[in-house]
């Protein structure tokens, strides 16, 4: 049984008002993932079967506003970064965390009880030379360079096999200039199911919501939000033929107030559809996530 792990960066639960690019136009999936409710902090959690939908802090009991550098080495590992390093950082990991990412991520954590990972996008050539230069790694890549998984290239994309950040490619083939084809949101999400069929644990990465935010940009967080909306439209209404369990959730709140440029305090959704989620039912904060992926890996599989 495979999990898919959707991030999505910069996605909190906001007010129900004119600021928040949720209530400006009707995302189907979104609702679906809040059970027909508004996707906003009014939501109740819903546990109804094979779906459960909350939202979870992600302010880890640290003052000032999360940063994705803590929240995202938090989420991918269990760990309470920003306790450990006495605030919010960000975008990058700090250098006094980043060494959790070196031997306890979620990533090392499934490869020792046997799961195979996959972080399914797809990165240029000049992203890996420039990171590699500067040595300013995401979480995401970071971890999984030192899991000693690949990053995914154009090569990949050629091959159908991995996603571009903005899921239909156009960015590559506009801006870098890239020979690759233009490919629907459905198209990408098929992508994602293939992988789920040869690997227990697939990653998928989407920051442009937290670009989105920073822009205060209504128009760019409609568009991106339309074409998010279908690639998980496509994900949730595949679930049950193909056997998957699909997770969405974040790192902090961001895109759901476009009142203002910075992060935000909200509550973060999580989203579970498939098979065990009551596993996580007791998820408090984003440091909860990784851990209940292992168990719910392990439960899957027959292990105790």
């Amino acid at each position: 049984m495979s999990l898919i792990f959707l991030f999505l960066d910069g996605v909190g639960l906001g007010e129900n008002n004119g600021h928040n690019p949720f209530n400006m136009n009707e995302y189907p999936a979104f609702k679906a993932m809040a059970g027909g409710q508004p996707f906003t902090r009014d939501a109740e959690t819903v546990r109804n079967g094979s779906h459960f939908f909350t939202s979870i802090d992600a302010c880890l009991g640290i003052d000032g506003l999360p940063q994705s550098g803590t929240g995202q080495v938090t989420l991918f590992t269990g760990i309470n970064s920003a306790e450990l390093l006495g605030r919010h950082f960000g975008p990058y990991p700090h250098s006094a965390i980043r060494g959790l990412l070196d031997e306890r991520s979620i990533f090392h954590k499934m490869a020792s009880f046997r799961g195979q990972c996959h972080f399914i996008n797809a990165f240029p050539q000049q992203f890996i030379d420039y990171v590699t230069t500067t040595n300013r790694w995401s979480s995401t890549t970071y971890m999984t360079t030192r899991a000693g998984l690949k990053l995914n290239s154009v090569e990949e994309v050629l091959d159908e096999r991995a996603i571009t950040a903005e899921l239909t490619q156009d960015a590559w083939r506009k801006r870098l200039s890239l020979d690759v084809p233009k490919i629907s949101e459905e198209q990408a999400a098929d992508r994602v199911i293939r992988a789920s069929k040869e690997h227990d644990l697939v990653l998928v990465e989407y920051y442009l919501t937290d670009k989105a935010g920073h822009s205060r940009d209504a128009k760019l967080a409609q568009c991106i939000l339309t074409r998010l909306d279908r690639f998980l439209q496509h994900l949730i209404s595949g679930r049950e033929e193909h056997g998957y369990t699909l997770l969405l959730t974040s790192d902090h709140g961001n895109l759901e107030d476009l009142s203002v440029k910075t992060h935000t305090y909200n509550r973060v959704p999580l989203f579970v559809s498939g098979e065990r989620v009551s596993l996580f039912h007791c998820a408090e904060s984003i440091q909860d996530v990784t851990p209940l992926c292992v168990d719910w890996h392990r439960s899957a599989n027959g292990e105790s």
